[in-house]
């Protein structure tokens, strides 16, 4: 089943390759979408795919790359729209 997710990380996520890391793993997992830097210094990312590879990026980003320390996720989930091709990091 294909489903949507909208995540946001908290915590020492920004300057630790949050965001390269999370395309990585994106395209390991086959999913799109995108990932960004918001101004306060959270980690933004909208996911699209199957359920169960959405979920193993939703676990990465749980964790971080190894100098990252997650504090807080917060997730949404939202019907599928197909919307994108690949997973980008958005500037």
């Amino acid at each position: 089943m294909k489903t949507r997710a909208h995540v946001i990380v908290s915590g020492r996520v920004q300057g630790v390759y949050f965001r390269g890391k999370t395309r990585n793993e994106a395209k390991k997992h086959g999913v799109n979408g995108w990932v960004r830097n918001l101004p306060d210094g959270r980690v933004d990312a909208m996911i699209e795919g199957e359920m169960d590879n959405v979920e193993g990026l939703i676990d990465f980003m749980g964790r971080g790359p190894s100098y990252a320390k997650v504090t807080d996720l917060k997730l949404e989930w939202l019907e599928y729209t197909g919307e994108f091709r690949d997973f980008r990091i958005l500037y």
